[in-house]
Parts: C-alpha cells; sequence; structure tokens
C-alpha cells in the first residue's frame, strides 16, 4: 500500500514539475523587444465599470496622459449599473473628443455583468484594435503604445503583465508576489504555445480575431472569463497568433485587495470556470495539477497515520515545489519588484497549497460577491 500511493505522489510531482519546467521554458521564448506601432491600426479602448468612484478619475488621467496620437485611438467607458456617482465623475471630466461614457442599455444582455458591458463597448467600437482593461488601473504613459506595437498581420491577442500595488503591509506583500507568479505562469505558457490563463486588465485583440470565434457568445453564462476563453478560442483556431508582451511600459497597475474576504471573493470568481474550458486535456492537466496540491496534505496525514515515510516524500516535494516557483518568480525582477523578499515568499509558499485547495474548490461550487452582487458563478 505504501509503495502503491509513493508510486502515485511521485507521479503528480513529476507532472506538477513538467508543468513549471513548461512554464520556464515559455518564459524564454516571450517577446521582450517591441518595434514602434504601425500607424494603420485604430484602436478602441474599452472599460467597463461598477462602482468605481474612487478610482475612476485616477484611471482617466492615466488613459488621458498616454503618448499615443488623438486621432488613432478611443475610449470607451461602459457604465455597469452603477450605484454610486462613477458616471458623474467621468462624463465632467473626460474633456476629450475621444473620450465617450456608455450606460448598457437595459434588457441588454442581462447574465455575465462585465462581459456584457465589454460586448457593448466593443459592439460601438470603431477600432481594428480592441484594448480592454479595468476602472480601478492605473497606466505608464507609453502603456498603449507598447500593446499596440506587438499587433501585425499574424497576431490576433496579447496580453500583458497586472501588477498589484503592495504597501508594508503583509497582506498586500503576499498578494502581489502571488499575483506576480500567476501572471508569469500565464506569460510562460501563451511563450510555450499553451495560452491558458490572462487577465481582462490588460489585454488587446483584433476585432476580425474576436469575430472569428463569435466573441463571447459561448460563455456569457459566467461572470469571469471574457479573457481566458476568449484567448483560447484564438489560439485554437490557429489563424493568429496569441503573444504576451513582456515589457514594463506595458504594465497595469492595481491595488490589491483590503481584506482576505475580498481577496477570497476574487479568486473564487476567477477558478469558477476552471472546468468549464473547451479544451479537456487542459482540464485534466488542471485537475492533476489539484490533485498534487491535495497530495501535499495526504502526504502528511499518512505520516502521522500509516508510515513516518510520507513526511520525507512531503519534504522533497515541498522543496522542490519552493525551488522551481522561486525561479520562476524570479524572472519577474525588475519587471514587478526589485527585489524578492524570502520572508514574504516562504509564508506565501506556507500558504499556498490550502489556498489553492480552498479556492478551487469553492469556486467550481460557485456563489460569490462581486461589485456588491451575488453571483451563482
Amino acid at each position: 500500500m505504501t509503495i502503491v500511493l509513493m508510486v502515485l505522489f511521485v507521479a503528480l510531482l513529476a507532472h506538477y514539475i513538467y508543468f513549471l519546467y513548461t512554464v520556464i521554458k515559455g518564459l524564454k521564448k516571450v517577446t521582450r523587444i517591441t518595434t514602434p506601432p504601425r500607424d494603420e491600426y485604430f484602436v478602441s479602448i474599452i472599460i467597463p465599470f461598477r462602482n468605481e468612484e474612487e478610482n475612476i478619475l485616477k484611471n482617466l488621467e492615466s488613459i488621458k496622459a498616454q503618448i499615443f496620437p488623438l486621432e488613432n485611438y478611443e475610449v470607451i467607458y461602459v457604465n455597469d449599473n452603477s450605484e454610486d456617482n462613477s458616471y458623474n465623475l467621468l462624463f465632467k471630466n473626460k474633456h476629450r473628443y475621444n473620450i465617450r461614457v456608455l450606460s448598457i442599455p437595459s434588457g441588454f444582455s442581462p447574465n455575465a455583468h462585465k462581459k456584457r458591458a465589454l460586448r457593448y463597448g466593443i459592439e460601438n467600437a470603431k477600432g481594428q484594435i480592441i484594448v480592454t482593461t479595468d476602472a480601478d488601473c492605473s497606466h505608464h504613459p507609453m502603456w498603449l503604445q507598447t500593446i499596440v506595437s506587438m499587433f501585425n498581420d499574424k497576431v490576433g491577442f496579447v496580453s500583458a503583465p497586472v501588477l498589484f500595488e503592495s504597501n508594508v503591509e503583509l497582506f498586500s506583500q503576499i498578494q502581489q508576489l502571488e499575483f506576480a507568479g500567476l501572471v508569469l505562469v500565464g506569460a510562460g505558457l501563451i511563450g510555450s504555445g499553451k495560452p491558458t490563463i490572462c487577465n481582462a486588465a490588460n489585454i488587446a485583440f483584433s476585432k476580425k480575431a474576436f469575430i472569428s470565434v463569435n466573441g463571447f457568445e459561448d460563455n456569457m453564462a459566467f461572470s469571469s472569463g471574457d479573457d481566458e476563453f476568449l484567448m483560447q478560442k484564438i489560439a485554437a483556431k490557429k489563424e493568429k497568433l496569441v503573444k504576451f508582451c513582456f515589457d514594463e511600459n506595458s504594465i497595469v497597475k492595481t491595488n490589491s485587495n483590503k481584506s482576505i474576504k475580498e481577496f477570497f471573493n476574487q479568486r473564487k470568481r476567477w477558478a469558477s470556470k476552471g472546468l468549464f474550458y473547451n479544451d479537456k486535456y487542459l482540464i485534466l492537466k488542471l485537475i492533476l495539477i489539484y490533485l498534487f496540491f491535495l497530495s501535499m496534505v495526504i502526504q502528511i496525514l499518512l505520516g502521522v497515520f500509516l508510515s513516518p515515510w510520507f513526511f520525507l516524500s512531503f519534504s522533497i516535494s515541498l522543496a522542490i515545489k519552493f525551488y522551481i516557483e522561486y525561479k520562476i518568480l524570479q524572472s519577474g525582477t525588475p519587471y514587478f519588484y526589485k527585489k524578492i523578499s524570502l520572508k514574504v515568499f516562504l509564508i506565501a509558499e506556507l500558504l499556498h497549497v490550502p489556498y489553492i485547495l480552498f479556492t478551487a474548490l469553492t469556486g467550481i461550487r460557485g456563489n460569490f460577491i462581486w461589485k456588491g452582487r451575488k453571483l451563482k458563478r
């Protein structure tokens, strides 16, 4: 029995090592040098918002500060039934002919709140390239130019980094490191030709590619996934390339979650669509990764109740996990942080296993709060 279980745990560890190796290999292939954007592209920035009066003007100022010809882009803010003063603040301060503020008509795609806002914005957009970001984000002045420079006739989708701004609080620093890890994993998987995760706070795609895969039509039942479902569909069609923009000017910054409850609601929402990807092989790989994390807990229990050898297998698995994940995070310096705090990393790693187990399981069940709404999935 002990040998059989050991073989199973080794197999799960081997799969996870292979997954992390794929990420590292892909990060080495990610494009880091961009070329000047082509003038013939007209770009539409779509920014959905709901109850963002605390952040919306900071966002607007960073959008206005973009070093990009005014005649070559438009900005469309889409109001998703805000209950605060967000809409009025935007309308009074936009002061640019290329900035519009729209509100979703009643009855327009009543499900999938953020996706319907994006869909309404895209339907009203004139751009050949669509760029999406969030209303609680701020941007470098070269952000738009850097993103657009990734496009040519062969590229259909571009993902770019999102960074949690941290403060002196440990919880904030842990979030920044954990989120940077997610961004780097997404970049590595894109670089290895296996696009899986990205973040709608900083993506761009050609409108033709969006239309060719029927946009969000097959996933409007989900509150999340406006980014990943679309990227995966464009990649699967194999008519256009998916790229990651690894450039510090392309980084979008946003605030970390203020509370643990807010953090878990966000992660549960992100995890809620994992078993509903179109690629069944991808779902199988995600399940195997989840089983690896579950095996870590099981090995501790078996070490207590069956054999101390399982403490050894657990220690080896944990050490390998620590080492490889640290190497991945190192590739984020100096883009995301000047250096990695060993203290923060070790605490984050110790919390990583129970956090993944909890958010994946509760995310599959659904039922979370997002922007003041109670959602099933």
